[in-house]
């Protein structure tokens, strides 16, 4: 099956081609060439991306000379961080969770297991002290980031059997990538970080025998029912949060205020549609994917989430243990997440259990 053919013919049945960017989006004004983490005309994620590029050229009225191009179109998905912080191109749009190679703190700006919700998460940004750390650990790679998405609570994955007890993790082939990823590494699972436009052949061919990805808006279009079936809602890796927005530092020291402005308007903007729309569209295409595929919805049971618990604590001793600021990032984020989550369960989580209850909902 040629995928990127697929990509782009679902793209058009999705009605995303309005959404696509050219790779010249505007002449004149300071360059800013973007790469991406994602497929050209994706929907969801891809669409998000190319929304943002012209976005940014469309607010900057000719500020910016905005050149995007999807993921191996300039470098591959995982080659474009070092593609900005070397300033060969001055932007990338992805998951900072793709570098924790490099430093597991990042994961902690897109989302860590058993972490915060995309509301929390932006609270934590914005007025929690997270975007100064977030500061701290890009500059120190020569990069500035932004939230500029977020797909909010993400499925558990997709499985070519039920998972009934911890014990179906042990040896299981699976592409989940962060500090997730680590969590079934804890469980005995052999876990790899694919991009996105590589999964599908991975997961037919057997290579891989479950994966996570996003959600079933997104999912629907990759086909992963046609080599999984079972499709567990609710997983504990990434329970929201968001993406990234990463500059060459430099480049963005080198901006005037309005620039920096029109930027930072851009993807705040685009932080809030792409979640938006995931809470649209996700109900629609899991009802696509139960009725029009076969596909089996599942939840994980207790056993499985709180051994998925244990491990995640072992995984964040050993993030913490990675520097000091690895353990200040995760003590920030622990902090806020009680402090958040307290809240959330008081006051929005009863309400929502008790409307549901009320309204018969579930």
């Amino acid at each position: 099956m040629d995928r990127r053919k697929f990509l782009k013919g679902a793209a058009i049945g999705a009605g995303a081609t309005a959404l696509a960017a050219p790779a010249a989006i505007a002449q004149g004004g300071k360059q800013l060439t973007i790469v991406s983490t994602w497929p050209r005309d994706f929907p969801g994620l891809g669409t998000s991306a190319q929304r943002l590029a012209a976005r940014i050229a469309e607010l900057g009225d000719g500020a910016f000379n905005v050149e995007y191009f999807a993921a191996g179109e300039r470098v591959g998905a995982f080659d474009s961080f070092d593609e900005v912080s070397s300033g060969n191109s001055q932007a990338y749009i992805g998951a900072d969770y793709y570098w924790t190679g490099k430093h597991p703190g990042f994961a902690y700006f897109t989302s860590v297991p058993f972490g915060m919700s995309t509301p929390e998460w932006n609270a934590w940004i914005k007025f929690g002290g997270g975007q100064e750390l977030w500061d701290e650990l890009s500059g120190s790679y020569g990069l500035k980031a932004l939230a500029c998405g977020s797909t909010g609570t993400q499925a558990g994955g997709w499985f070519n059997k039920e998972m009934e007890s911890p014990d179906d993790f042990k040896g299981l082939k699976m592409r989940m990538p962060g500090l997730g990823g680590q969590v079934l590494t804890k469980m005995g699972s052999s876990t790899v970080s694919l991009p996105g436009s590589q999964i599908y052949e991975n997961l037919v061919s057997g290579s891989i025998e479950a994966t996570e990805w996003v959600g079933p808006y997104n999912d629907y279009f990759m086909k992963f029912y046609e080599a999984a079936k079972y499709y567990y809602t609710g997983g504990m890796h990434e329970p929201g949060g968001g993406l990234a927005f990463g500059m060459n530092k430099a480049f963005w020291d080198g901006l005037t205020e309005y620039e920096q402005a029109v930027i930072e308007a851009a993807c705040n903007e685009e932080h809030a549609a792409s979640h938006e729309e995931a809470i649209a569209k996700n109900g629609e295409f899991l009802s696509k994917l139960v009725n029009d595929h076969g596909v089996q919805v599942r939840a994980f049971n207790d056993d499985i989430w709180d051994a998925m618990g244990e491990a995640a604590a072992e995984v964040f001793a050993d993030t913490r243990a990675h520097s000091e600021l690895a353990a200040r990032i995760d003590d920030s984020f622990q902090a806020k997440l009680v402090e958040y989550g307290t809240f959330m369960a008081n006051f929005e989580g009863t309400f929502i259990n008790q409307r549901n209850r009320v309204l018969d909902i579930i």
